[in-house]
């Protein structure tokens, strides 16, 4: 069970580098090697990252309180961390300069059986692996609808939406207002898809607590609260990297009993989404990728 409070912080990142370094390097990714840009990042930019980012600290903190690693080896599994991640973001840029990867879908009945019918269902995702790749690969008719954080660059808005619109997908910007929850709601209703993330604010302060890799952390309350409004079907998809030209889709049954209370139900939710993002988390440590304090202590 855990406890329902209040929080103020929220995350407020984009991706790196401006428009014109953006097309420039889309450009660039149609002509070279992924592994040459790879090469690059972890000579000349990775180091410099550690040394100036903030994040470089919280992923060290995490090898250090959550894994119990030794300094040295603390320090190895940062670089690792921001290795993989700069090959992530990397790997976002070539499938948008039409670069194919291999994709391996775990559980792909699991999303076909809710696809196939006329209700709508909820997607609960994370920032771990690269969850992107999940979009231009889980095909289906009906309209999925993704949460997206408004405040990030045109051009990688821009590459979302040409390719999410050939798949069926349709972005729904957070809003400072909230309405983005209302655009949610009347989705669902309409038995359309709602993808969203469940690991971090997006405006809402309000949070539930659960232990996560045997720590407390706390998650946003806005995404079981919708997902049990209305007793919706979820799933957890996590993308995880699994070789420098591949990803496997974890496709995995969130289950809750739906003639509970709201309370218990939201209870029983976050806990199915924690025991499914602890595993995934625990199978590929290396790929976390929320770069602020997480857990309480």
């Amino acid at each position: 069970m855990g406890a329902i409070e209040s929080q103020n912080t929220k995350w407020a990142g984009t991706t790196f580098g401006t428009s014109w370094m953006h097309r420039s390097l889309i450009g660039m990714l149609r002509w070279i090697d992924v592994r040459v840009l790879y090469a690059f990042v972890a000579v000349f930019v990775v180091p410099v990252t550690l040394v100036v980012s903030p994040g470089a600290k919280v992923i060290y903190h995490y090898f250090r309180r959550i894994w119990n690693q030794p300094v040295l080896k603390a320090v190895w599994s940062t670089y690792r961390n921001h290795y993989i991640f700069s090959q992530v973001i990397i790997d976002r840029f070539a499938i948008w300069s039409g670069k194919k990867y291999e994709v391996t879908v775990d559980n792909y009945e699991a999303f076909n059986r809710l696809a196939d019918k006329s209700d709508g269902f909820v997607i609960l995702s994370a920032h771990i692996g690269n969850y992107e790749v999940a979009g231009y690969h889980l095909k289906t008719d009906k309209i999925l609808n993704a949460l997206v954080y408004a405040g990030e660059k045109d051009t990688v808005m821009a590459n979302r939406d040409k390719l999410f619109s050939e798949m069926n997908i349709r972005m729904i910007p957070t809003s400072e207002d909230m309405s983005h929850i209302f655009q949610m709601d009347n989705a669902l209703t309409s038995g359309e898809i709602v993808s969203m993330p469940a690991d971090r604010m997006f405006g809402s302060v309000k949070n539930v607590v659960k232990t996560f890799l045997g720590h407390k952390a706390k998650l946003p309350l806005g995404p079981f609260n919708i997902a049990t409004m209305r007793g919706y079907d979820v799933l957890a998809v996590n993308v995880m990297k699994t070789k420098w030209n591949a990803f496997t889709i974890y496709v995995k049954d969130l289950e809750y009993d739906k003639q509970a209370s709201r309370r218990e139900q939201v209870s029983q939710l976050s806990d199915s989404y924690v025991g499914e993002l602890d595993k995934r988390v625990r199978q590929f440590p290396y790929q976390w990728f929320n770069f602020f304090e997480f857990w309480e202590e």
